[in-house]
């Protein structure tokens, strides 16, 4: 039997020392082709019309962004995020893939999307739950209320939601990619507060791991909390469109206006106000 080399014997650095966590986290949270699609035919849907203008809050590196001013000539984007790191990465890796006239439809903003002033836009979506950065009724009220005055008089503002019964539960789940493992850690929740800890990590064939490349201290917000804010911010309604299920009964990635949701474990929901 062949003996396993020790770490210490490995010549040059590990997959984990050369990966890109930003890239990881495309490639393996996001869908940015999906979501953009998913954006239009709502916005088709409730407003009869489509959607020209979208700010992306909490960009990070604004590829939900690019792929809006990829998809159409007419389509112009603000991404918005408090990180200059991360919006240099974005500008880098991302903007530089597109051509000279799409580049010309985006604006990057480092600033607090509390405070932010944009043109008034279409759409504003704020997506991978990163809004529950904001843990305190009244902050992420003001944060809507911010929201409502950035949007046209037919506007939508689009957030994203998990929950169930696994959502409350300390775990790691696994997805398995060629190139690497995409570890999802539920660290912690805290009843009495409702503050969340989750952790994402990568893991690579040469057994090196990525630890902790994104640490998130949220709190964990159910659809009842989210609509009565969004109410009490001055939106005129609400929606929430629920994720489909395969023949198989698993998560198919499309998703359909429900007035009510079935009692999974794990869901995913979009949450749709009107201004």
């Amino acid at each position: 039997m062949a003996k396993r080399k020790d770490k210490s014997d490995r010549k040059g650095p590990t997959m984990a020392q050369q990966a890109d966590r930003h890239r990881l986290y495309e490639m393996s949270v996001q869908n940015v082709e999906a979501e953009v699609e998913f954006l239009e035919s709502a916005f088709e849907e409730l407003r009869g019309r489509r959607p020209v203008s979208f700010r992306e809050d909490f960009c990070g590196t604004a590829a939900a962004a690019c792929q809006w001013v990829r998809v159409n000539r007419r389509h112009r984007a603000f991404a918005v995020d408090l990180d200059k790191t991360v919006l240099d990465w974005g500008r880098e890796h991302s903007v530089s893939r597109l051509s000279k006239a799409q580049r010309g439809r985006l604006k990057l903003i480092q600033a607090d999307v509390l405070k932010v002033r944009t043109p008034k836009v279409d759409i504003v979506g704020a997506f991978n739950f990163s809004y529950w950065c904001f843990k305190e009724r009244a902050v992420l009220r003001d944060y809507f209320r911010a929201v409502r005055r950035s949007m046209e008089d037919d506007g939508l503002f689009f957030m994203d939601v998990f929950g169930g019964a696994d959502a409350y539960n300390e775990c790691r789940e696994k997805t398995r990619y060629d190139d690497f493992t995409y570890i999802w850690e539920q660290a912690s929740y805290e009843p009495v507060s409702g503050d969340y800890v989750c952790y994402i990590h990568f893991r690579f064939p040469d057994r090196s791991k990525l630890k902790r490349a994104f640490t998130y201290e949220w709190r964990l917000w159910t659809l009842p909390e989210l609509r009565d804010l969004l109410a009490e911010a001055g939106f005129s309604a609400s929606h929430v469109y629920w994720e489909g299920e395969d023949e198989e009964g698993e998560p198919n990635g499309e998703y359909s206006r429900v007035e009510a949701g079935e009692n999974d474990p794990a869901w995913i929901a979009y949450l749709v106000a009107e201004s």
